[in-house]
């Protein structure tokens, strides 16, 4: 008795500092406090059991949508009667008689009214201890309050789950946030509505696709050899063969092999692995959306991206025409329109407009490099090696091209040294038929046409090793297998990349990766 005398003159303070979001480190006091509280109540233990869930139950989402237009202000009917189970989000009791919850399931909050006028017997008792975050299994009629708000006036409810920690009413600390995420699902709704935009546009992605004769497959994330990207892998071992493995990078070396083999159309959705940092858009394991199409080309890939862009934003976003992007958590947001034709853009042509001069022939490799570190050293960009003209072409782009562009934009046109899996642009030569769709000054989808010479490709491969040996860890190892396949003979191919978290991001309108992900990754918690 004590003990639950001191807890109960601590709760004021603790309840100040969770409702302004403070972490209270001790979470197993709340534990045994709440446990004090249950074993208080008549029915002692008892009250601390998990009962089996009966049939009958209706679906929040259903009750809502028969009865939301059924009932007058104060009107109701007791041949109504349903049974609905849910989670307690709010607790109100306006007099010893009568006490309010609104609970959710399903996606639907409704409020359930008990007043011992309509519970039999004693049972109105367990009203006493009920509590914000407690599961709780309903029985009653329907009808309206008062106030106008559709509500189940229970006779029977009985506590399915008790919650054995307080839930604070709001929660900001980050740390707990990104640690604790079914509490921050329970606080904070904006951060499940992001999966469900998560949803939404994976099925009307997938709509989309398989509507123009795509077929979905999946392809290994384990494998002995890394491709497809620019990336530092993860490494791993399999005992059983006594192998070292890496995880993907990509699936395109295996995706181009399927169109080989006869599937013209393919698309991949699925998880990405890649060693490198973690920022308010990147996390080493992402999700991508791939596909390839035989027998197509680079105006008629082009075409399609702003197509199926454009699709996504409206089946996601209902009749808007600009959406409100904010990509970084402290950049202004951008009022970006999907519905205007996406601009194209040279990468060299803007490349050289904003360094403010001409670029050296990248054919002549040793003075490009001069150049392009003189010109990293003069913007004040990070000139750490490796040295290869790939890496700082990409950091020279990445620092003063692409943060200007905003509208939809195509950057087209890569110099093959940046690229090589795409196949060379007949028009500009050094450049080849590759382009990059980007969003409030980020990267959303990149795209090519596939290069399918095997001898062309073998140099390309040959050429990454020497940057490797260089040391860029992120150069492509070469893959005799995806060689050999590629002597069989690939048809015209273009290949195509989105990153879904990137996309899902932009479409909730949400600053940081980590809030579209459901458990980003983390350091482990200090317990």
């Amino acid at each position: 008795k004590s003990r639950f005398v001191a807890a109960m003159l601590c709760l004021p303070a603790l309840r100040a500092r969770l409702h302004f979001g403070v972490h209270v480190q001790s979470a197993p006091f709340f534990g045994r406090t709440r446990l004090s509280r249950l074993q208080s109540t008549r029915a002692g233990l008892q009250e601390l059991s998990y009962p089996a869930l009966r049939s009958g139950l209706t679906p929040l989402s259903e009750v809502a949508a028969a009865y939301s237009n059924r009932f007058a202000a104060g009107e109701r009917s007791e041949d109504e009667k349903h049974r609905v189970a849910g989670r307690i989000l709010s607790r109100r009791q306006a007099s010893s008689k009568l006490v309010f919850y609104d609970i959710f399931a399903d996606n639907t909050v409704l409020q359930v009214v008990a007043s011992k006028q309509n519970c039999a017997g004693g049972s109105f008792d367990i009203h006493r201890d009920l509590r914000r975050g407690d599961i709780i299994d309903a029985r009653g009629f329907m009808g309206k309050s008062h106030a106008g708000e559709l509500s189940l006036f229970a006779q029977e409810v009985q506590r399915l789950v008790p919650c054995l920690h307080d839930i604070p009413e709001q929660l900001r600390d980050q740390d707990i946030c990104l640690r604790q995420r079914y509490l921050h699902m329970m606080v904070n709704p904006h951060f499940r509505q992001s999966f469900v935009t998560r949803a939404k546009l994976l099925k009307h992605l997938r709509e989309y696709l398989d509507s123009r004769g795509f077929l979905e497959v999946e392809t290994p994330v384990l494998g002995s050899n890394v491709g497809g990207a620019r990336a530092r892998p993860f490494n791993t071992h399999a005992a059983a063969l006594d192998l070292p493995l890496v995880m993907r990078i990509s699936p395109e070396l295996f995706l181009k092999q399927l169109v080989i083999g006869g599937m013209d159309r393919v698309y991949e959705i699925g998880k990405q692995f890649r060693n490198e940092g973690i920022d308010a858009t990147h996390n080493p394991e992402f999700t991508t959306c791939e596909f390839y199409q035989a027998y197509s080309n680079f105006a008629e890939l082009q075409d399609l991206t702003q197509s199926l862009l454009q699709h996504l934003v409206r089946s996601v976003r209902g009749n808007e025409d600009a959406i409100s992007v904010q990509l970084k958590p402290n950049d202004e947001p951008v009022k970006v329109d999907f519905f205007q034709p996406f601009k194209r853009v040279d990468f060299l042509s803007a490349l050289e407009a904003a360094v403010g001069c001409s670029l050296p022939s990248l054919q002549d490799e040793e003075a490009s490099v001069a150049a392009c570190l003189d010109l990293c050293r003069k913007f004040n960009i990070d000139t750490q090696p490796p040295h290869t003209l790939a890496s700082l072409l990409d950091r020279l782009a990445g620092a003063l091209v692409e943060p200007t562009l905003l509208q939809p934009t195509l950057l087209c046109n890569h110099p093959t040294i940046m690229s090589p899996l795409a196949k060379a642009s007949p028009e500009k030569p050094g450049t080849v038929n590759r382009f990059e769709l980007f969003v409030a000054g980020k990267e959303i989808c990149n795209a090519y046409e596939e290069l399918n010479n095997p001898e062309e490709q073998k140099a390309r491969f040959q050429q990454q090793l020497k940057e490797r040996m260089e040391g860029d860890a992120e150069a492509s190892i070469p893959d005799d297998a995806f060689c050999r396949a590629l002597e069989y003979g690939l048809p015209p191919t273009v290949g195509w990349g989105m990153g879904i978290d990137r996309v899902v991001m932009m479409l909730s309108e949400t600053p940081h990766i980590r809030d579209v992900l459901a458990f980003p990754l983390a350091r482990p918690e200090e317990m």
